[in-house]
């Protein structure tokens, strides 16, 4: 059985205290307990938070070197960090699926959070359902490919 890497950048470990109206009232076990109920069986899932670009762009390099699946919640990196950027495109490049996801719908928040610079290069993007958008790019990586 393969393993989806679910990676989330800078401030989601306050999930469920920062911003309830904005990113709900549920943490991180909550999502991770949702995920691997959703995936019983058929994947394994591998949750990991970090505030560390550095870290972030080197679980990437995992993904790769591993052929692991990603869905990457990249949080503010989202807006400007050109190399999580790069090392997402290591990922897509290399043939990995890359979902990037979003709780909120980005578009509908500050003018800053409208450009995502990882979205480019990412193999699909669901933003705005909540942790239902983690839900959906599973699905997505459990479809068959056919």
């Amino acid at each position: 059985m393969s393993t989806v890497l679910v990676l989330n950048g800078p401030n989601l470990g306050r999930l469920g205290s920062r911003e309830p109206d904005v990113y709900g009232s549920q943490d991180l076990a909550a999502l991770e307990r949702l995920l691997m109920t959703d995936a019983a069986g058929r994947i394994e899932i591998d949750l990991r938070q970090t505030n560390d670009e550095a870290e972030l762009i080197s679980w990437l390099y995992e993904a790769v070197d591993t052929g692991s699946p990603v869905i990457l919640n990249p949080a503010a990196f989202t807006h400007y960090s050109y190399a999580l950027r790069d090392a997402a495109a290591l990922v897509t490049k290399a043939g990995v699926p890359l979902i990037e996801v979003h709780i909120s719908n980005p578009h509908a928040r500050e003018t800053f959070r409208h450009t995502s610079v990882i979205s480019a290069v990412a193999t699909g993007v669901v933003a705005g359902f909540g942790f239902a958008s983690y839900r959906l790019a599973l699905h997505s990586l459990l479809l068959p490919t056919d």
